[in-house]
């Protein structure tokens, strides 16, 4: 069984996600995707994150009735920050009879040599990569899949920027997901 594991922050997880993760389902690339809800992404330390709870629930209600597509809160277990390398020796250990492939966006491959113990990585998984607007994608090792699918540009930041302003209708999110926001009224606090 080939897993793509997709992580982020998912802060809130949007509809480029899900056609991002479809699209790899579709081109074979993987049988399932696990869509990893981290508790502190590295690199975003200082990022205002809505609950770990929260996020995961929002997840699982976009991924609601899509198969092979699955919410995994796998890191909220795991010490923190949450390093790639130690949630997937980790996975390696609960799960032997999958091989996780690692699915990262352009944006993250460039920045992957910064990664925390990177080479450990490419030496147990494959890698997958999308690509993203501006970033150029190019002299890849073995092990590493450049994926065919589409520029999706939808950002979460830019969502959950959008979020408090009046006019703002839920663009980029699932309906399901913009009424559960709307409910609880996530996002509208102030800086």
């Amino acid at each position: 069984m080939r897993t793509g594991l997709y992580g982020g922050t998912f802060n809130p997880i949007h509809n480029g996600h899900i056609q991002l993760s479809q699209a790899l389902l579709d081109a074979h690339l993987v049988d399932e995707m696990w869509l990893l809800v981290s508790p502190q992404n590295p690199f975003k330390v200082n990022q205002k994150l809505l609950d770990d709870n929260a996020r995961l629930q929002l997840a699982e209600l976009a991924v609601k009735n899509i198969p092979n597509l699955t919410v995994s809160d796998y890191e909220f277990h795991l010490p923190r920050p949450s390093y790639m390398v130690h949630t997937l020796e980790h996975l390696r250990q609960d799960f032997p009879e999958r091989e996780f492939i690692l699915i990262i966006g352009a944006d993250n491959w460039e920045r992957f040599p910064m990664w925390y113990k990177h080479e450990e990585i490419l030496a147990h998984h494959k890698l997958i990569v999308y690509p993203r607007t501006g970033y150029e994608l190019k002299d890849v090792p073995e092990g590493v899949t450049i994926a065919n699918t589409p520029l999706i540009d939808i950002s979460s930041t830019e969502i959950r920027e959008n979020i408090s302003k009046p006019n703002y209708k839920g663009e980029g999110l699932s309906p399901i997901v913009w009424e559960e926001i709307k409910k609880k009224g996530y996002y509208t606090y102030e800086d």
